[in-house]
C-alpha cells in the first residue's frame, strides 16, 4: 500500500536544533515567549520562518536533511538573534501577563508614572495599511516591579485614593445640601416677613438705598 504525502513527510530524515530560553529573557510570561518567537522569525528569511516555532517553551528549528547548509545559516542567526533577547523590550500584552494586571491599570500606572515607559513602537497591523503606536517597557524594570510586588502596593494606593475621593465627593455633596437647605429657610423667612408686613421686595427696596 503506498504512503500517503503526510506519511512520507514524516519519514523524512530531518536537522533538528532546540534552543532554551532564560527566565531573565521570557519572564515567566508564555505570551513574551511567543513575542520572542515572533522577534527571531522577523529576523529569518521569509521562506524558512515557518520552520521555527515554540515547543514546550523552547525555540525549535526543524529543516529537511538536504538543507544542511542552509540548516547551518539559519542556526547562526537564530542563535545571534538569541544572543541578547533578554533586552527585547516588554510589549503591553505581555507585561499585562507577566504583572498580572489589566489593561485599564497599565494605561492608568503609565499615565501617573508609576509604570516607567522605555518609548514607544510603531507597527503596521497585519493586512492593514494602519500603523499603530504603543509604548514599551524595560524587561529589566517589570522584573524589579514583579519581584517586590509593586502591583499589589499600587492597587492598595489606588483603593485608598478610591475612598478618599468618595469621602470628599460626600462631605462637599453634605456641604451642598446644607447651603441649600439654609438659603431656602432664609428665602421662607424673608417671605414670611414681607407676608407679615404685607411689604414684599422690601430688602431690595433697602438694597438700592431708598430708605437712606
Amino acid at each position: 500500500m503506498p504512503k500517503t504525502k503526510s506519511e512520507n513527510k514524516s519519514d523524512d530524515p530531518e536537522l533538528i536544533r532546540e534552543w532554551s530560553l532564560p527566565v531573565e529573557a521570557t519572564l515567566g510570561s508564555a505570551v513574551r515567549v511567543k513575542g520572542i518567537l515572533q522577534e527571531v522569525r522577523s529576523r529569518l528569511p521569509p521562506w524558512v520562518r515557518k520552520s521555527l516555532d515554540m515547543q514546550s517553551g523552547e525555540l525549535i528549528l526543524v529543516m529537511p536533511e538536504t538543507s544542511k547548509t542552509a540548516f547551518r545559516a539559519i542556526s547562526s542567526v537564530v542563535s545571534e538573534a538569541l544572543r541578547d533577547i533578554s533586552d527585547l523590550p516588554v510589549i503591553p500584552r505581555e507585561i499585562e501577563e507577566i504583572l498580572g494586571i489589566k489593561a485599564s491599570e497599565r494605561k492608568r500606572w503609565l499615565e501617573d508614572g508609576r509604570l516607567p515607559s522605555a518609548g514607544t513602537r510603531t507597527i503596521r497591523l497585519k493586512g492593514r495599511a494602519r500603523r499603530i503606536t504603543f509604548h514599551v517597557f524595560d524587561p529589566r524594570v517589570v522584573e524589579d516591579l514583579l519581584d517586590r510586588g509593586a502591583v499589589d502596593e499600587w492597587r492598595e494606593e489606588d483603593a485608598a485614593a478610591k475612598a478618599e475621593n468618595r469621602r470628599r465627593a460626600a462631605h462637599q455633596a453634605k456641604l451642598t445640601r446644607s447651603l441649600k437647605k439654609k438659603e431656602k429657610v432664609k428665602q421662607s423667612n424673608l417671605e414670611a416677613e414681607d407676608a407679615a408686613t404685607g411689604l414684599s421686595g422690601w430688602d431690595e427696596f433697602g438694597s438700592e438705598g431708598l430708605l437712606r
